[in-house]
């Protein structure tokens, strides 16, 4: 697995940082105050951030219970304006994790080309509110990570998941966002969702995952 970290390791660590505050409802940040219980699930979903699931998991629980409440994120404004971007019609699932992070899914029927790195004109408006939502929100970061299916060699999968990925933050800094607020991740076809001996399953394993998560400012 290879991982290009545009920004420093501590950021990633940020994201450690704000889930540890104990926060009130803040609705002029989105922030706003989570149950204890949830550290755990948080530190599972940071394997994403952090490459390492079970060492995530270990940070997670050790959130929970030492500091008693976990800074979560209010996503529904930005959720709702990517979504009405087209992401919806095109297939483009955008979910709310466990660990407070926006999961903005990106199939490759609407995202590349088989075998290419070029984004599709379909999908700019999607990202071009992510951008949006980057340069609005200072406290906000972002993550793409690449799939492929396990079609073809290792070395080339890895190679376009990474290019892919590139593709996505690239894009993202063309439009304004600071390209130290992003990350790019290949996993080739390591971390499949479907079943690779199906055409359908390979066609879900195919997709980028873009994920933005919040930082203390």
């Amino acid at each position: 697995m290879i991982v290009t970290k545009l920004t420093k390791l501590t950021v990633s660590f940020g994201v450690v940082a704000v889930m540890a505050g104990c926060a009130a409802t803040d609705t002029q940040g989105g922030r706003t105050a989570v149950g204890t219980g949830a550290g755990a699930a948080i530190g599972a979903g940071l394997g994403v951030l952090i490459g390492d699931s079970s060492k995530a998991a270990a940070i997670g629980a050790g959130i929970g219970a030492i500091a008693g409440g976990i800074a979560g994120y209010n996503w529904s404004g930005i959720k709702k304006d990517v979504e009405q971007s087209g992401a919806t019609g095109l297939g483009v699932d955008v979910t709310e994790m466990p660990d407070g992070s926006l999961r903005v899914n990106i199939p490759s029927h609407v995202s590349f080309d088989s075998g290419k790195s070029q984004l599709k004109a379909d999908l700019l408006p999607v990202l071009d509110s992510v951008a949006r939502a980057l340069v609005q929100h200072p406290e906000l970061r972002a993550k793409a990570v690449g799939h492929t299916d396990s079609t073809g060699g290792a070395d080339l999968n890895q190679r376009l998941s990474m290019d892919r990925a590139h593709a996505v933050t690239n894009y993202l800094a063309q439009r304004g966002v600071n390209g130290g607020y992003l990350m790019a991740e290949g996993r080739g076809p390591n971390t499949p969702i479907a079943d690779n001996s199906t055409p359908q399953g390979r066609a879900m394993n195919r997709r980028v995952e873009l994920y933005l998560y919040a930082i203390q400012q």
